[in-house]
């Protein structure tokens, strides 16, 4: 299948559309389930309880989570494509009603488990057919220590779709259709996604206009969106501390299924790592002539090798043959995809900005969402979504209940995914086009853990100032600026930062997983120490790192890691990522002939 221009996704295969028989005896069967799931859960489990009664409870919610996420799933894909439609958002509203009994059915569940906690834990150990599922049992129990009563947990869930989620929904709605008159003789409009697209390219002059341009339209929408996250997270912080959580962070810790004790050695590697990235960042604006880079100057590409466009045809069959490199049963996943319309990468008004990765479990299929405009950071996003998808293709055949895994491991998946395309590349790369690689790879890198680490700042600002009141818009970007200078320091202009990023990024606006950001840093180191490994046992570590995949739904962070034959413990994982990004840091200011020049004050 060929495409002039970047293609859009076929849905066809999971619900040919919302009026079809196939969608809507899901929805009828999804009801049946539910109302079943709660009926068996009116009941205490008893002291007698059995391995085969648990085992009957984690099917049926199997089950009925298997069709309530392959409904939502796919009305969230029709209507991130096209934000105007009323109907896909009449659908999402209603498949939420629809589904607002999982939530109950799911805190009953946890309730039950921890009335017979002893004799559950007992079952887990020594049943043969509980066995596996002895790590979704003892986080269940541990969720069970932070929820309120089943009934207000439903009634939660209930204002949820008026109030948190609807708040996110309205974020979405504004970023996507938000546009302006770039040129007044045509009359051409561009979108906030178009206008930040405009950062990759070569010509100063037209990134600042474009970033004057985008600042302008989030200015315009300021007054909805700041109250649209003081909505989101006022419900947070409501309802969690009902919930008994004595922070919103270590909420966050427990559903990343990290030590909290993880996540700060993980912080602390992050802010160590600083020096060398503003390095990088002085290294880059003498390379640009500039005396000190602005925003948006951060996706700049380097003078040489940095500008090369490429088609769609180019980029897909690209990445394929860097995971063929790797293991051809993922080089044959890409190409499945592309072939297949699984991918929708056509930038467009209507359709939301960014991109992800959405798995239907009835269909056992992956959709992509990106917006591809052709430079070598769209292929390596390309690479980053179809490792999420490899990821499900690998543990499609497991329960539900055995291949829930966190944010934290997905991203790790995903940016291996995209280290495998950037190290192919550049082992192929000829010495002109090697500055370019090594310039962009940094660029991501940099987005990865700085800028990151801005956003962790900006939240963990915003929920202690939220805890106290509402914050107008200019509140926020006054934290958003102060988190920004923390990180990019003196390696960028102060007076030309993005004082909208808390607009720009829709990760803010999900009531249920707050820090939505420190997953993706997590994601990046371990994954180039999966990819050291990887170099060293050559072709065979293909096979250990499907089983590593395999084990996401079923492990900690921490004991992901220890399969991997890693120890967060002695953060000697952490420094090994950053330590392979010294090394190109290194490699930039040689091939860029800066390495004089580089610690000196513009």
């Amino acid at each position: 299948m060929k495409h002039e221009t970047a293609p859009r996704w076929n849905l066809q295969t999971i619900y040919p559309s919302f009026d079809s028989a196939e969608y809507r005896g899901d929805q009828e069967l999804l009801g049946d389930r539910l109302r079943a799931l709660l009926e068996a859960l009116e009941e205490p489990l008893g002291d007698a309880v059995s391995a085969e009664q648990v085992l009957a409870l984690i099917r049926a919610f199997d089950e009925a989570g298997n069709l309530a996420e392959n409904l939502q799933a796919y009305a969230e894909a029709v209507y991130t494509t096209d934000t105007r439609s009323g109907r896909a958002l009449a659908e999402i509203n209603a498949l939420e009603a629809l589904a607002l009994p999982l939530g109950k059915a799911a805190a009953l569940f946890r309730c039950r488990l921890a009335e017979q906690e002893a004799r559950i834990l007992q079952l887990a150990e020594a049943d043969e057919a509980l066995k596996p599922y002895g790590f979704f049992l003892r986080q269940a129990l541990a969720q069970a220590a932070f929820q309120m009563p089943a009934e207000m947990e439903d009634l939660a869930q209930d204002l949820g779709r008026s109030g948190g989620d609807a708040w996110g929904r309205l974020q979405e709605a504004i970023s996507s259709t938000a546009s302006m008159v770039w040129d007044e003789a045509s009359g051409e409009r561009k979108t906030v996604t178009a206008l930040r697209d405009l950062a990759h390219r070569a010509e100063r002059a037209l990134r600042e206009r474009a970033y004057r341009a985008e600042l302008d339209l989030w200015k315009a929408a300021e007054i909805p969106l700041a109250a649209a996250l003081n909505g989101v997270k006022g419900t947070t912080l409501t309802l969690e501390k009902r919930r008994g959580w004595k922070s919103i962070l270590r909420k966050s810790a427990f559903q990343s299924r990290l030590e909290e004790g993880t996540l700060e050695a993980l912080i602390a590697a992050l802010e160590e790592s600083l020096p060398l990235f503003r390095r990088y960042l002085k290294a880059k604006a003498t390379l640009l002539g500039l005396g000190k880079l602005a925003f948006y100057d951060l996706f700049a590409p380097a003078p040489e090798g940095g500008g090369r466009r490429w088609s769609w045809e180019e980029a897909v069959e690209f990445v394929a043959r860097r995971f063929d490199g790797f293991d051809p049963g993922m080089g044959a996943f890409a190409r499945h995809a592309a072939a297949f319309a699984w991918i929708d990468a056509e930038g467009r008004e209507g359709k939301v900005g960014g991109a992800y990765c959405t798995d239907f479990p009835l269909a056992g299929e992956s959709r992509i969402l990106c917006n591809f405009e052709g430079s070598f950071d769209s292929v390596t996003t390309v690479a980053h979504e179809l490792g999420h998808g490899w990821h499900h293709e690998v543990i499609k055949d497991l329960p539900r209940s055995l291949s829930g895994y966190p944010m934290t491991l997905a991203e790790t998946a995903s940016i291996f995914a995209e280290t495998i395309v950037f190290e192919g590349a550049l082992a192929d790369a000829a010495p002109a086009e090697r500055l370019g690689l090594i310039e962009g790879n940094l660029k991501d890198s940099c987005q990865v853990v700085v800028d990151i680490l801005s956003r962790f700042y900006f939240e963990r600002s915003l929920f202690e100032r939220r805890d106290r009141g509402e914050l107008a818009a200019e509140e926020l970007c006054a934290l958003m600026i102060d988190a920004q200078k923390r990180t990019y320091g003196d390696a960028l202009d102060a007076e030309q930062l993005h004082p909208y990023m808390w607009a720009v990024k829709s990760h803010y606006y999900d009531p249920s997983l707050a820090f939505y950001n420190y997953p993706y840093a997590l994601g990046l180191l371990f994954s180039l120490a999966l990819f050291a490994r990887a170099r060293e046992e050559g072709p065979s570590f293909a096979a250990a790192y499907r089983e590593l995949l395999r084990l996401t739904g079923r492990a900690s962070v921490e004991e992901a890691a220890r399969a991997a034959r890693f120890d967060l413990g002695t953060g000697a994982l952490w420094r090994q990522g950053i330590s392979l990004i010294g090394e190109r840091v290194e490699q930039f200011e040689n091939l860029a002939g800066l390495s004089a020049l580089v610690g000196l004050k513009p």
